[in-house]
């Protein structure tokens, strides 16, 4: 099996859109109304919307390739495009998006060890990302790469509040 990234360009646009539609909807439809999804859906996954975030130099998606097959992808934020205020020495990983079919194939490590290879380049001191309190399989596995939780935010699916623990790695 072949991993690899690929850093993403405007030209791109349209395959996160995608993949992002897919995963989000794959992982989370169950736990939520079907007209909070059509709303963050339609907000977060709209092309405009993508090509802003692309546009963006303080952002960087990476697609991810199992086999030469889109598998998913990473998206990280330094300085004012972070989803909270953590400071300059910060990281955030502001997605990693894998599709079922292509999950407990060790692609989540390989995206997050990718995303801390970054962050060292970046000189930075800390990684972070936001995960739904009731996603436990993801807080777990957070946890087991050295993850630990900082922290709580606001997030919003639709007008329905949830919570996102914030969790942190410090990078030694």
């Amino acid at each position: 099996m072949t991993m690899y990234v690929k850093k993403c360009t405007l030209d791109d646009s349209r395959i996160i859109q995608e993949v992002g539609y897919e995963t989000f909807n794959e992982t989370f439809k169950q736990q939520n109304s079907p007209e909070s999804m059509k709303a963050y859906l339609e907000s977060a996954f709209n092309l405009k919307q993508i090509e802003k975030e692309l546009f963006n130099s303080s952002s960087q998606f990476f697609l991810a390739y199992i086999n030469n097959e889109v598998a998913g992808y990473l998206k990280l934020n330094i300085n004012d495009a972070q989803s909270e205020k953590m400071g300059d020495e910060s990281l955030e990983i502001e997605r990693i998006y894998i599709k079922n079919k292509f999950q407990k194939h060790g692609l989540g490590k390989y995206l997050l060890n990718k995303a801390m290879e970054i962050a060292l380049e970046l000189n930075k001191e800390k990684i972070w990302l936001g995960v739904w309190d009731k996603n436990e399989n993801a807080i777990a596995f957070y946890k087991k790469m050295g993850f630990v939780q900082t922290g709580a935010h606001s997030f919003y699916m639709g007008d329905e509040e949830q919570v996102d623990l914030i969790m942190t790695k410090i990078l030694t």
